[in-house]
């Protein structure tokens, strides 16, 4: 019997116009990731932090029960798009619908292998390795064997430019000898990291700084690999996980362990960073409405009345709420959209709509997030509510996968190459305006062309 999707919890917020492209497949896919979140994950959450408290750096039992019954419901690997032969079958635009609903609670996405870096180096494993790569690290990926980590941000150098890269990688005879330091690989205090994706350079006297670096798989227990620190983002540790501070000292690796090719780092990398910024984008979506949610719930608390109101009576709440919403409703649509013009044109033709996403959906997030913690008064600024870790998030991923600096530069470069067609339309604004001023008999008082 088909589902219901009208006055469907599951599809309420999905636009008409993607609700028309959302096959049968895709529709049952979605309810079925909502009832695992709403029912599951949700109700979890203080079981999953009891249990994580006891080990910090152990993924929780709850964990792996969780993933074993998504596995077993056919709730794996959602995110890898249908043109992979390895791909669940979603398109893009059908995926974020799943992962927006996976955003409402941290975790749920890793209960069903949906979670960075995970979605980003699996695809990029699918996308760019032999059949013998794919064997030995694709398979275990999505499995659900081991986990994995993109080694790329170093200490010293610019991060929004990624061509100073300086990771050496020399070749000595079938090696690579590495030796650097790199940022924000996943902690390997966890047993369950298995590798990096290192990006390192390998080619320094290149003529083209796009040629000079290379990627490469690097067991995370191989030896010379020290994990020196865990990071915290904003005074959180993010354990299990982690953002590893990383030393390479003499690391050395088979010249097999080399994706693509020697100096096609870039290429892969814009492969890879693409998807997943789409990922914590819909992600984020779906947290900022749980977050709204609890605003919503805020405002209607009979215990908490200043002057006899409730917060939701005061007319500053009662607009604070709108745009809130009205702001919600407006990234979603910008991050469906670039799903749908990655699936329609390819990610390479997608880049300014995902960078639009990136750029937007982050710091917007933020905003809305800040905005409920207000309404919540002190309370919001503690572990009462899931707020604080929500903001947290959401302002990391404004760095995560590219400062949005950086996309906005390249927004803006690409909009200046456009000026000029603009001009050229214009003027001819201004000599059409002439010459119907002419033909009626009338002054015209349009702006002289030469003040273009």
């Amino acid at each position: 019997m088909p589902i219901q999707t009208e006055n469907n919890p599951a599809f309420a917020r999905i636009p008409p116009w993607v609700m028309t492209k959302l096959r049968p497949k895709a529709i049952e896919t979605i309810q079925a990731v909502y009832d695992w979140v709403e029912t599951e994950c949700i109700p979890a959450e203080a079981v999953m932090k009891e249990q994580l408290a006891k080990d910090r750096w152990k993924t929780p039992a709850l964990m792996h029960e969780l993933r074993k019954k998504a596995k077993a419901k056919g709730l794996f690997n959602l995110f890898l798009p249908n043109h992979f032969k390895e791909s669940p079958g979603l398109t893009n635009l059908e995926y974020s619908c799943c992962a927006e609903i996976m955003g409402r609670n941290y975790w749920a996405a890793q209960t069903m292998n949906c979670h960075a870096p995970e979605t980003g180096n699996i695809e990029l494993l699918a996308k760019y390795c032999t059949p013998e790569q794919k064997k030995k690290w694709l398979v275990p990926l999505m499995e659900g064997e081991m986990s994995s980590a993109y080694s790329m941000t170093e200490p010293d150098r610019a991060s929004s430019d990624a061509t100073q890269i300086g990771c050496s990688m020399r070749k000595e005879g079938n090696e690579l000898v590495i030796n650097g330091r790199k940022l924000y690989g996943n902690a390997s205090w966890n047993d369950e990291m298995g590798i990096f994706i290192l990006m390192g350079c390998t080619d320094p006297t290149n003529p083209s700084p796009w040629k000079r670096h290379t990627t490469v798989i690097v067991p995370s227990r191989s030896k010379g690999l020290t994990m020196k620190r865990n990071l915290t983002i904003m005074g959180y540790d993010w354990a299990p996980e982690g953002h590893g501070e990383y030393v390479y000292e003499n690391v050395r690796v088979p010249l097999e362990n080399i994706i693509l090719g020697e100096g096609r780092a870039f290429e892969i990398a814009q492969g890879r960073l693409g998807p997943g910024r789409i990922h914590h984008c819909m992600r984020l979506i779906g947290q900022t409405e749980r977050a709204y949610e609890l605003a919503l719930i805020r405002c209607i608390d009979p215990k908490k009345m200043p002057r006899g109101k409730h917060i939701g009576d005061f007319d500053s709440n009662i607009e604070r709420i709108a745009s809130m919403r009205l702001e919600i409703d407006a990234m979603r649509l910008v991050v469906l959209n670039a799903a749908d013009v990655m699936d329609t044109h390819g990610n390479k033709a997608g880049r300014y709509a995902i960078a639009q996403s990136k750029i937007l959906v982050p710091k917007v997030a933020a905003e809305i997030i800040d905005e409920c913690m207000q309404l919540y008064g002190g309370q919001g600024l503690t572990q009462h509510t899931p707020l604080p870790e929500m903001w947290t998030y959401a302002r990391f991923v404004r760095v995560a996968d590219g400062p949005d600096a950086a996309h906005r530069h390249q927004v803006g470069r690409d909009q200046m190459k456009t000026a000029k067609s603009f001009e050229v339309r214009h003027r001819e604004y201004m000599r059409r305006s002439k010459e119907l001023a002419r033909q009626y008999g009338t002054e015209d008082k349009s702006m002289d062309e030469d003040m273009l």
